[in-house]
């Protein structure tokens, strides 16, 4: 009888502690519907919130909920110069606790260190980093760069990295120090300003999706 007893609460004991958090995933619609989800053992629950800007104008704020790995629980954000997004959390790790929104962001005090980023078809100009921005990054089509930047430690893992490369059907490149993104030239058929605040909320999104 206690064998019994000891093999069913091995076997239900993991389902009755599995995490549940709330979970809303936006689209490229930027709308979602609240569900409840039963999570990994690793994770928490995770409130998440990516406020895009253009020239210092919020444009668009995206809220959503879901499971999260811990490292994931962090502010980021992603810098093009006229165009960045800005990505803050709050995570918990009890049973639907993730109720609330993650705090909005702004964009945050600059850091010192330098990137370069693309004005139109120039990608030789230098570009102040924020934050916790300690990487630079370049996005590029073939053999045409699109744009440049800098972004943080968190986007740029290579599961990361690599998610977003095969959405968004370009390859994305990260490196640490300043200015190690060399310099080129982008040629870009759209407008420039659209392209960079494309990428930037793309790059966040995919993140969480």
């Amino acid at each position: 009888m206690h064998i019994l007893a000891l093999i069913l609460g091995t076997v239900l004991l993991p389902a009755a502690c599995a995490l549940q958090c709330y979970e809303c995933i936006p689209g490229l619609s930027l709308n979602c519907t609240e569900t409840t989800k039963e999570c990994p053992s690793n994770t928490q629950c995770g409130s998440f919130r990516i406020i895009s800007y253009a020239g210092g104008t919020a444009l668009a704020d995206v809220k959503m909920k879901m499971c999260a790995l811990a490292e994931e629980c962090s502010e980021a954000s992603v810098n093009l110069g006229v165009a960045q997004a800005v990505i803050t959390s709050k995570c918990c790790t009890s049973d639907l606790c993730n109720t609330q929104d993650a705090p909005g962001g702004t964009i945050p005090s600059p850091n010192g260190k330098k990137c370069y980023q693309c004005d139109g078809i120039d990608c030789t100009k230098t570009l102040t980093c924020n934050g916790n921005e300690d990487h630079c990054i370049s996005v590029a089509e073939g053999e045409t760069t699109k744009v440049k930047g800098c972004t943080s430690k968190m986007i740029c893992s290579n599961t990361q990295i690599a998610q977003i490369s095969a959405i968004i059907g370009a390859e994305i490149s990260c490196c640490q120090g300043d200015l190690c993104n060399s310099p080129s030239t982008a040629v870009t058929t759209t407008s420039h300003l659209m392209m960079l605040l494309f990428v930037t909320l793309l790059i966040s999104l995919v993140l969480f999706s």
